[in-house]
């Protein structure tokens, strides 16, 4: 296939996926989409402009293809402007989002889409369901961060979403890069091959010493605060066992080819107890079933000054094999010998891997990837873990499925108030086994 017939193949495929878009009038979709001559520009709109969004566009636009920043949201006018003169500055030529294509507030989303031909979808994860359906709607290619929702409500949401890029041949690749990366590739392979037989026991851990936080400005009402503060409120995180360690959960999922029936654990706010620390655990324990009866044990924390440990272990009939995100990957036999060991050096960044893929499928006019379905699961494990440690109980998964519990505010504006909220002294509600209900 020469140049100019990639190029129509390109062009015809972004254009009957937003033509395939419910609800877009023609003229949004020619705007959307205007490609002219033989312009094979990527259009590419930036929706969460902070840490992780800058990033997500960064490896955007360090792909092959011919891509261009052409619009960027955030609720935050001063994350926006940081944002944009990083990418700016580092992306000259690639970066052209006049003021009229900059968009602040919580309908800005929307807005930014409608110019694009690819999304980022990098706000906190509360707001990623509602996101992926719009963008869904509008017919674009999608990239967007874990996790994809932080509540049973925002799961089916996205499922149903899921669903519906797929009949569009919409193509989404969600950010646990671990599926993009070689060692776990490469691994996964040789698991699902029966190199070390059937699995039925696992470890899988985050621990570590916890991540940033954000204190309270004077001046900032409760719902820009929380905002501001977005990992410690579960209605915008979902605790970290489901904004952080979905990774490792992901990977338990991924090994054994299937999704827990049911969740039991422990955990508690044992060393993160201050108000700036809201209304989530630091650590918690759980114990993952699957259909087959193997249990896989799953292990967060967030304390400083203890050991560190991010990584995951399975054993099967066969062998065993340990890996982890530094680029290890190893499988013995039942007697100890090395049946592979992957090599520790010359191995792609998976952060910029996963956004070769999309971006090179995009310019080719190849439908390749539909991440979203099994992302959402793996991040509804995660969350029947968090459900599992705040209530104290054996959650099934059917039965959390349906739960009608969701953690968003009723309204979304800067007046309105999160359903969390403090006391007198500056403290949120913490859960307490055996006394809270969450589904």
């Amino acid at each position: 296939m020469n140049t100019n017939d990639l190029r129509e193949k390109r062009r015809e495929f972004i254009k009957n996926s937003a033509l395939l878009a419910g609800g877009v009038l023609l003229s949004q979709v020619a705007f959307a989409t205007g490609h002219s001559g033989a312009d094979d520009t990527i259009k590419i709109a930036l929706i969460g402009c902070g840490d992780r969004g800058t990033g997500a566009a960064f490896q955007a636009l360090s792909t092959t293809a011919n891509v261009k920043l052409v619009a960027m949201a955030d609720a935050f006018q001063d994350r926006l402007d940081g944002s944009y003169k990083v990418l700016s500055d580092k992306f000259k030529n690639k970066v052209d989002v006049p003021k009229d294509h900059q968009f602040v507030g919580f309908d800005a989303y929307q807005k930014a889409m409608a110019l694009a031909d690819v999304v980022l979808l990098t706000t906190p994860p509360g707001f990623r369901p509602i996101h992926f359906e719009e963008a869904v709607k509008q017919g674009k290619q999608i990239f967007m961060e874990k996790p994809v929702a932080v509540d049973a409500p925002g799961i089916r949401k996205v499922l149903a979403a899921a669903e519906i890029a797929k009949q569009k041949k919409l193509n989404v690749v969600v950010g646990l890069q671990r599926r993009y990366q070689a060692n776990y590739r490469e691994a996964l392979k040789r698991i699902q091959d029966g190199a070390i037989g059937d699995i039925f026991a696992g470890q899988v851990y985050w621990n570590s010493g916890g991540v940033w936080v954000k204190q309270r400005q004077a001046s900032q009402s409760e719902m820009e605060y929380q905002m501001r503060n977005w990992y410690y409120f579960n209605w915008l995180c979902g605790d970290h066992i489901v904004e952080q360690h979905v990774h490792n959960i992901d990977i338990a999922n991924w090994v054994k080819n299937a999704y827990p029936v049911s969740v039991q654990g422990t955990g508690s706010r044992a060393w993160r107890t201050g108000k700036d620390y809201g209304e989530i655990y630091d650590n918690h324990s759980v114990e993952l079933t699957y259909a087959d009866g193997s249990v896989i044990h799953s292990q967060c924390r967030h304390f400083e000054g203890t050991a560190n440990r991010v990584d995951e272990s399975f054993q099967g009939t066969k062998g065993r094999t340990y890996l982890s995100g530094g680029n290890q990957a190893v499988l013995w036999d039942h007697t100890g010998k090395a049946l592979y060991n992957h090599p520790s050096k010359g191995n792609a960044n998976p952060y910029q891997t996963e956004h070769d893929e999309l971006f090179a499928a995009v310019a080719k006019g190849e439908y390749k990837f539909s991440d979203a379905e099994r992302a959402a699961k793996s991040c509804f494990t995660a969350i029947i873990g968090r459900y599992a440690t705040y209530s104290g109980q054996t959650i099934q998964w059917d039965e959390a499925l349906k739960a009608d519990n969701s953690l968003m505010p009723e309204t979304l504006s800067w007046t309105a108030q999160p359903k969390v909220l403090p006391d007198a002294n500056g403290l949120y509600p913490i859960p307490t086994p055996g006394k809270t209900k969450v589904i």
